[in-house]
Formats: structure tokens, C-alpha cells, sequence
């Protein structure tokens, strides 16, 4: 099954800059028999972990988190980019291979009893997850789980979390 997940994600050498190998998700996407397998996926790995709140982080893991919450009967918190967000935020900044970022999320987005899976739909070095993992944290949430759809393996961005054995992937680069 996730062979066929694996092998609808499409490769684009040089993008956004030459050396890159951009993992695009929109052919899985496009493809509802892969849609469906990836989500399918996702709810057998978390319905029985007590979530109660899904976060996408901008833009590509709003997707299948929004997908995935409504599957689970959960709310969905979006993580966005600096000034994104209309009410007021809890903001983490992070560097970047290209620069500095800054994230937000909306101050009563989370309580402490929440259990919150964030997804995002690649791992590579693990700025932006690490950035998302440290904005979560400052609502001293319950639990904290991390789902991507694809991981690049040699960049060992899985290395840098706090709790290693909480992050999944479904397909390896």
C-alpha cells in the first residue's frame, strides 16, 4: 500500500533552487484512490491515541490535516506564516536554508489537556516541524504527536526531535 503511495509522489530536480529534489505531493493528491489510502493510513495510525486537536502547518499540511481531523471527529488549528492569522498569536521564529521564518498560531488555539498530532507532508532538516513542535509546546498540551507524508532519510531530520519514536512517516527518500 504505501509502495503505491511512494510511487504517485512526483520528483522535480532544481526546484526551488538547483540541487533541490522537490518531493510534490499533488500527484498523490489528484489521485482520490491514493488520497483515500492516504488517509485510511493516517486514521488507523491515530484513532486510538486520544487525539484531540490535528495542526497543519502551512500550507501543503493543511490537506490531509484537515482530512484526518474530520476523519478522528477533531478540531483543526493551522499553523501560518507571520501575519496570516487575524486574532492574536503565540509566534516561534527559525532559520531557514535561505533565511530567517516566522510561525504562529492563535493563542486559544490549544489547552493543556489537548493531544495534538501536527502534520506537515515532508521532513527534511526539521526547521519548520521543529519551529511547530516549540510553538506547541508553549500551551503545555497533554501529549504531542508528529505525522509527515515523506521523509528524506539522509538528511536526518528525525534526529532533532525531542521524542524521535513519536514522529512517522509513511514513505522514505
Amino acid at each position: 500500500m504505501t509502495e503505491d503511495i511512494k510511487n504517485s509522489i512526483r520528483n522535480i530536480p532544481d526546484f526551488p533552487i538547483k540541487g533541490i529534489q522537490f518531493k510534490d505531493i499533488t500527484t498523490a493528491l489528484k489521485d482520490g484512490k491514493i488520497l483515500h489510502k492516504i488517509a485510511e493510513e493516517m486514521y488507523d495510525l491515530y484513532k486510538n491515541k486520544g487525539i484531540t486537536k490535528i495542526v497543519g502547518i502551512e500550507s501543503r499540511g493543511f490537506i490531509m490535516g484537515a482530512i484526518l481531523a474530520e476523519k478522528l471527529g477533531v478540531g483543526f488549528v493551522p499553523i501560518r506564516k507571520k501575519g496570516k492569522l487575524p486574532a492574536e498569536t503565540n509566534a516561534v521564529s527559525y532559520e531557514k536554508e535561505y533565511g530567517i521564518d516566522e510561525i504562529e498560531m492563535h493563542k486559544d488555539a490549544l489547552i493543556p489537556e489537548d493531544v495534538v498530532l501536527v502534520h506537515d507532508d515532508l521532513l527534511a532538516t526539521g526547521g519548520t516541524m521543529l519551529a511547530a513542535e516549540k510553538l506547541i509546546r508553549q500551551f503545555g498540551i497533554k501529549e504531542l504527536y508528529i505525522h509527515f507524508i515523506i521523509e528524506l532519510d539522509e538528511l536526518k531530520g528525525r534526529e532533532l526531535f525531542e521524542n524521535p519514536g513519536k514522529v512517522e512517516s509513511m514513505v522514505h527518500f
